[in-house]
């Protein structure tokens, strides 16, 4: 089992939310949005997902993200941009791809989070759990593609049986998340499914906190 940073985020009985942003260009346009659905919900971490820019740019739009989700208690983890993670204040990054995060553990390790998404074979994951923070199973590619859920929660069921290294598993649905959660999923992550809900980011995540809640992991 890989000994994570001092930022790492720690597993708990009961899964938690991770939350991923859709592409943010302009902060202010998602962050009331941001900080009110972060208040009724127990959110591990929020992966940001930067609209291409200038380094700058980058930098400024993670600083007040980060401002809004670390000020809430949860980890700020940038999707990719590895070289931007210190100077943007944020607590790790997540990588897709057993490569791109094979690159990035010298930048990142050991004092921030290194999670690792789009693990094509066990092996890759397993290789991606020797030395990162956990791995992720069910996201989909940049193309939008995704393998179907119930391959999606063999492999969260397979990893909560045999590893340690704590497990992400995306859920696209309020009921993936319950499954994913009884599947023994450590962290479940949402992303569209929130912020697309016609009620509005926080009343979705509040479901998706409370789906965690009535799911009992599978003994």
């Amino acid at each position: 089992m890989a000994t994570p940073g001092r930022n790492a985020i720690p597993p708990r009985a009961t899964p938690r939310l991770y939350l991923v942003t859709p592409p943010v260009d302009d902060p202010a346009v998602c962050a009331d949005d941001l900080a009110s659905a972060l208040k009724p919900a127990d959110v591990a971490a929020v992966l940001m997902r930067l609209a291409p820019g200038d380094e700058r740019s980058l930098i400024n739009r993670a600083k007040a993200i980060g401002t809004i989700v670390q000020g809430a208690g949860a980890a700020l983890l940038l999707d990719g941009h590895t070289d931007l993670v210190a100077r943007a204040g944020a607590d790790g990054a997540h990588l897709t791809g057993i490569e791109a995060f094979s690159a990035a553990l010298s930048v990142l390790k050991p004092q921030r989070i290194a999670g690792c998404g789009g693990l094509k074979t066990r092996h890759d994951a397993m290789l991606a759990a020797e030395a990162g923070d956990y791995v992720m199973f069910g996201e989909p590619d940049a193309a939008g593609y995704r393998h179907s859920f119930n391959a999606v929660l063999e492999r969260v069921d397979w990893w909560a049986e045999v590893f340690e290294i704590p497990c992400v598993g995306f859920a696209a649905s309020f009921d993936e998340v319950e499954a994913l959660a009884r599947a023994g999923a450590d962290f479940v992550a949402v992303g569209d499914l929130v912020w697309r809900d016609a009620r509005g980011p926080a009343a979705a995540l509040a479901e998706a906190a409370q789906r965690l809640t009535v799911a009992e992991p599978v003994p």
